[in-house]
């Protein structure tokens, strides 16, 4: 659906060229959920608005469902720029207009002049977001998360394939974080939109993404499926996103465990394998000891899974790792 091209960004400043993005490539496939993650500077932003040329690049190609966004006139640009719904961190709702005028606001600009169509397709994105008894309020009198919907609904009026998610829940208490994050995996899984949503938060990526890009200082160092990124980091940058996820277990990270005898390892589990009891089994099976430092069991958008870090002991050490692996359990050996 999404297709950059050897695109890279630069700003002029006080004559000198200044990169915000270099250069790389990357594919957003249609349907899918895609996080972009970095610290504030990372370019996380820029690279969201090159989507549908808010920015536009310096050099290389952006392709939406095959259609290079750089070579279309202004007529072509606005009608493909309808496609693409974004949503944006304050929201950015017209205070003097209502709930209802805000939705409608999108479907006015594109020339919809029927009122009976604009009030249907209003009342059915009210619905959609759960804000049917909010229509004549306005945005003052909402809560945060209740602005975010509306901006959710605005964003959806135009029937978009694309919709773009500029750090949509970073004004948000947790509670209301997880209600939107929810109302937006229930878009994608219903209207099958392609979601870009970039964040500094992992436990965004984990709750909703289905694959991740990270950014350091305008570069991706690290992309894939949000599980084997969450649960495998491999750049520092990565290790320190998962890390602000897990405090209570720094991911691939032996200091907490250096005084503890034996071989300390980092067992990971996925799907079905999750609720298996193959580390009671393969430990009676083989005679050793083991001893469970830390672990969690949670779920990566849909995927359940668990990680143990855990010190194991004994001769059967080596043989109790061949049948772990054969049950289809990942290891990381952190004192090898």
């Amino acid at each position: 659906m999404i297709r950059f091209v050897d695109v890279h960004k630069s700003y002029r400043v006080d004559g000198k060229d200044i990169p915000a993005l270099q250069p790389f490539s990357l594919d957003i496939a249609d349907g899918e959920v895609f996080g972009i993650i970095g610290h504030s500077g990372a370019g996380k932003s820029t690279l969201i608005r090159l989507i549908n040329l808010l920015e536009r690049p310096s050099g290389g190609s952006i392709l939406i469902d095959g259609t290079e966004m750089t070579a279309l006139g202004d007529a072509a640009l606005r009608a493909q720029r309808r496609r693409i719904g974004m949503i944006f961190q304050h929201f950015n709702l017209l205070s003097s207009q209502t709930v209802a005028d805000n939705i409608a606001f999108p479907l006015r600009l594109a020339g919809e002049t029927d009122a009976g169509k604009i009030k249907a397709r209003v009342d059915e994105l009210l619905r959609r977001v759960g804000l049917e008894a909010h229509a004549s309020k306005y945005p003052a009198q909402l809560s945060g998360g209740q602005k975010q919907r509306v901006g959710i609904a605005r964003a959806l009026a135009n029937r978009p394939s694309i919709l773009l998610c500029d750090e949509a829940t970073s004004a948000l208490d947790p509670q209301t974080t997880a209600s939107v994050l929810e109302l937006l995996a229930e878009i994608n899984r219903e209207l099958k939109l392609t979601i870009v949503l970039i964040t500094h938060e992992m436990d965004v990526v984990r709750r909703v993404c289905d694959r991740v890009a990270v950014l350091d200082a305008g570069r991706i160092v690290e992309h894939g499926a949000v599980a084997d990124v969450f649960l495998h980091p491999r750049h520092p940058t990565t290790r320190r996103f998962v890390n602000e996820a897990l405090p209570e277990e720094a991911a691939g990270e032996l200091a907490p465990y250096t005084h503890v005898p034996g071989r300390i390892l980092r067992l990971s589990f996925r799907g079905e394998a999750t609720w298996t009891p193959a580390l009671g089994r393969v430990a009676r099976d083989t005679g050793v000891d083991f001893n469970i430092l830390a672990g969690r069991i949670d779920r990566i958008k849909d995927l359940p899974y668990g990680q143990l870090t855990l010190a194991m002991q004994g001769s059967g050490v080596d043989q109790a790792l061949v049948a772990l692996r054969a049950a289809g359990i990942e290891i990381e050996e952190l004192n090898r």
